[in-house]
């Protein structure tokens, strides 16, 4: 049950980026010194701790291709994603309207693909659905009952 501890850091760090990210974005001037400053701090948090951390351990080496590679892609994925915030930003839109976009389509997204890598060992329900219903009809409430900018 301490993964739930985890989680909520990653709701409530999540959650303030699109806010925090479109702040200095705008203060910046350009997405693309956003874009930089997003990726030195992936290095800073996502490199040097886990090289630090992994030295300690004395497990920084036998690492598996496949591992390597998918891992990789992930991380990409990632980079794609905080980039694609950044540039709808930069084409007028703002994080009342692109980030509950984002985290509405996103577990949507994801319960697809894990479905797909992890195919369903029973039928699905059809409750699945329902949520995905509800899932985009709770971002659209937030898009329309959102504060005015």
């Amino acid at each position: 049950m301490g993964w739930v501890i985890f989680v909520a850091g990653a709701v409530l760090s999540w959650g303030a980026y699109g806010a925090f990210l479109y702040l200095g974005q705008t203060q910046l001037g350009n997405p693309l010194k956003a874009m930089l400053c997003v990726g030195v701090a992936y290095f800073l948090i996502g490199v040097i701790l886990p090289v630090a951390a992994l030295s300690a351990q004395g497990a920084l080496s036998g690492f598996n291709t496949n591992g390597l590679i998918t891992a990789t892609i992930a991380g990409a994925l990632g980079a794609i994603g905080a980039g694609c915030i950044i540039w709808a930003f930069r084409a007028g839109g703002l994080p009342f309207y692109v980030m509950p976009l984002v985290f509405g389509g996103a577990p949507i997204v994801n319960v697809a693909i894990s479905m797909v890598i992890h195919p369903p060992k029973a039928a699905i329900s059809p409750m699945l659905y329902v949520g995905f219903l509800l899932t985009s009809v709770g971002a659209a409430m937030v898009l329309y009952f959102r504060p005015t900018a």
